[in-house]
């Protein structure tokens, strides 16, 4: 696939910096600039796009995060590049001029990503399952529209699967009343890593970008000739340090997602509201739930609403809601929109498959910016295109569109910032301009890792995936692991590719906190929460040794870390489904049944077990652990943090497991496996499985 019109990109020259500056370095050039072209308020997608739009243009420009890039919505996407099928529809059925203009850019916007970024992204299948003759022609020529408008930027041709091959091709299928299905193609990303690398590709290009420092106020000044104020920078606050400076600029722009009506209130009080936010959940469960390379689309949920059912990073994806919300820094993932999709995938899905609560991995909520153009006639039609808005004083909003658009989000603002501001720049300049890691990256880029530094084959494809031609980077800082192999490369947890040296470079790429680590530079917590709290402690003591923080730092980094873990990212739910008013609702056999296995660990029936009682078990069938795991263990089920799990608690936590509300219990698996292996004496598994929330 070639995309049209990348000269634009071939005119520009190599960035001025073979590496982005460091965060301090970028907090002086803030400081000591008399005055930038552009300020760009906000550091997600958009944001950052209408940095690089606006360096690679020659102009001058700066942009502040109030947190961390990609905090917001922008890592909290479905994960697709994709024209919008849905949108199409609704261009046919209402002659929707601007939904048609809509779909077809975003389908050009789509081929140029996957172009700039190909280590980052790639083109998905994805299934339309049919249960009724007469969805299949009528599905079949949606899809057939979706390719055609898409023309020479189309990813792969769609095409019909029989009942039989829609099956061998998504096994785990609902097969009762399917007819057949219909394979479409759209593309799939790493959010958050892709917005970093077109942070980082605004960096390398000049500009200066500066997270973790909020904007308090607006500057302005007043025009001589004609009285009126005009927006001429910012009051910025260093939120890690705490100090406090102005940032001046010709025109600043709000791409603020989100927290768009709260900059507009800054420029004037009296500012209408236009952003109309809107949640939308997604869950994380085990890749077994979904082939490794299909994808399943629900155009037609029990409430009328769209669900993706998508793998992603060896997991399964599943979303998206859509529910009016409350704008907050911490969106949390509700149990009711939880629930909601598991039961819309258990319509899906085969009865042989048991759709577990308990297989919940992770849960998130991202707040979709909706907005109404507050120069439309019509105030209560609310636009699902862009809308690009100055004020009276200058300042330029650039809010709504998708993560798909962000780039001619950028350049249509940085179009109007030129304009009504009079700065000299050349046309855009980012079709075609490679992002960070994808210039010099190949397919089999990871087999040089392999043979050049020793790493597991896993880590060096999961590299390859994540920093392009910036692997090798990593790769160099990775710690030898003493073993025959792999030579280097030591895990953060042992089920995940990501290695400590990550940990270092992620603070080349502007970490500042655990939870930046956990969330956005790796994407564990958004895979595996109990995975990410495993791995905290090491992160924040790698962290800690880079960044000089003394023990209350660190302290403070690891409950921040596990309370983002607990509220943000479903742990909350998690817990939730065992608490110490859970119901046992289970039969006289099986509590005879479990309470025997409890007893062979309460040998002195003294109604509870402890560490030290595990322990004796495990010596009597020649097994050593480690007492801070084993502390681990049964910490998870000590509902009242006694250090010691009652049989009432053991029961509430078979009667869950049985319920299927949690799944993957390490002390219920190693105390069935050690009941079983008494007699025998053989060694008998300990590592979490699937870690279900």
């Amino acid at each position: 696939m070639t995309l049209a019109y990348v000269e634009a990109a071939e005119c520009l020259s190599e960035p001025v910096n073979r590496e982005p500056p460091s965060r301090e370095a970028q907090i002086l050039t803030l400081q000591n600039t008399s005055e930038f072209d552009v300020l760009v308020i906000g550091g997600g997608a958009t944001g950052c796009g209408c940095a690089l739009d606006a360096v690679t243009r020659g102009l001058k420009t700066a942009l502040v995060e109030r947190d961390d890039f990609s905090s917001g919505t922008s890592s909290r996407s479905t994960k697709l590049i994709h024209g919008g099928v849905r949108y199409l529809q609704k261009a046919i059925m209402k002659l929707d001029i601007e939904q048609y203009k809509m779909v077809k850019e975003a389908l050009h916007e789509r081929a140029n990503l996957l172009e700039i970024a190909p280590h980052l992204s790639a083109p998905l299948p994805i299934m339309l399952p049919v249960y009724k003759w007469w969805q299949l022609p009528y599905y079949w020529v949606g899809i057939k529209l979706y390719d055609l408008v898409a023309g020479s930027n189309c990813l792969k041709s769609s095409y019909i699967l029989s009942k039989s091959r829609a099956l061998e091709h998504f096994p785990m299928l609902q097969k009762d009343r399917l007819v057949g299905a219909i394979v479409y193609y759209d593309g799939q990303h790493n959010d958050a890593r892709m917005n970093l690398a077109i942070a980082l590709t605004a960096a390398r290009y000049g500009a200066a970008t500066a997270n973790y420092m909020e904007v308090l106020s607006l500057l302005k000044r007043t025009d001589p000739q004609t009285g009126k104020e005009h927006v001429s920078g910012a009051r910025c606050k260093d939120v890690l340090t705490g100090q406090e400076f102005d940032v001046r600029a010709k025109c600043v722009i709000n791409a603020t997602g989100p927290f768009t009506d709260t900059v507009r209130k800054m420029d004037d009080k009296d500012a209408t509201v236009i952003c109309q936010p809107s949640a939308g959940v997604h869950i994380v469960m085990p890749g077994y739930y979904s082939p490794e390379s299909m994808g399943l689309l629900d155009p037609a949920t029990s409430d009328g609403r769209v669900i993706f059912f998508l793998p992603w990073q060896k997991m399964t994806i599943a979303g998206t809601t859509d529910t009016p919300t409350n704008i907050t820094n911490h969106p949390i993932p509700s149990e009711d929109d939880i629930n909601f999709i598991l039961n819309e995938v258990r319509n899906y899905l085969s009865c042989d498959v048991e759709v577990r609560r308990g297989d919940v991995l992770a849960a998130w909520s991202g707040i979709r910016p909706l907005v109404i153009d507050p120069n439309s006639a019509d105030t209560q039609s609310i636009s699902r295109n862009h809308v690009v808005d100055i004020s009276e004083s200058g300042l330029i909003t650039i809010a709504g569109g998708k993560w798909t658009t962000y780039r001619s989000m950028a350049e249509d603002t940085i179009n109007a910032a030129i304009k009504a501001h009079n700065l000299k720049a050349g046309p855009s300049r980012t079709v075609g301009l490679f992002l960070q890691g994808g210039k010099d990256w190949s397919p089999t880029l990871y087999i040089r890792l392999v043979q050049d530094y020793g790493l597991e084959s896993e880590v060096a494809q999961h590299l390859a995936a994540t920093y392009g031609d910036k692997a090798f980077e990593v790769a160099k800082m990775a710690s030898v692991t003493g073993k025959r192999w792999p030579i280097v490369g030591v895990r953060l947890v042992s089920e995940f590719p990501y290695i400590e040296a990550e940990v270092k470079y992620g603070i080349k790429e502007y970490a500042c906190t655990a939870v930046d680590m956990i969330s956005r530079r790796t994407r564990l917590a958004f895979l595996n929460v109990q995975a990410a709290e495993e791995a905290l402690p090491r992160i924040v003591e790698l962290m800690g040794r880079e960044l000089n923080w003394d023990d209350s730092k660190k302290e403070e980094e690891l409950e921040t870390a596990r309370k983002f873990l607990y509220y943000e990212m479903g742990y909350k739910s998690r817990s939730e489904q065992l608490t110490d008013r859970s119901e046992i609702s289970l039969l006289p056999s099986d509590i005879d049944r479990y309470k025997k296995r409890f007893h062979k660990f309460d040998a002195d029936q003294k109604g509870f077990i402890t560490i030290v009682d595990v322990q004796r078990v495990l010596e009597n069938i020649n097994i050593q652990m480690d007492e801070n795991t084993l502390h681990e263990i049964l910490n998870e089920v000590d509902l009242n943090k006694n250090g010691q799990v009652e049989l009432n608690e053991f029961l509430q936590l078979m009667s869950a497991i049985q319920k299927g509300r949690v799944s993957g219990s390490r002390l219920a698996i190693l105390m069935k496996t050690a009941e079983e292996n008494l007699d025998r004496r053989v060694p008998i598994p300990v590592d979490r499985s699937c870690g279900g929330l």
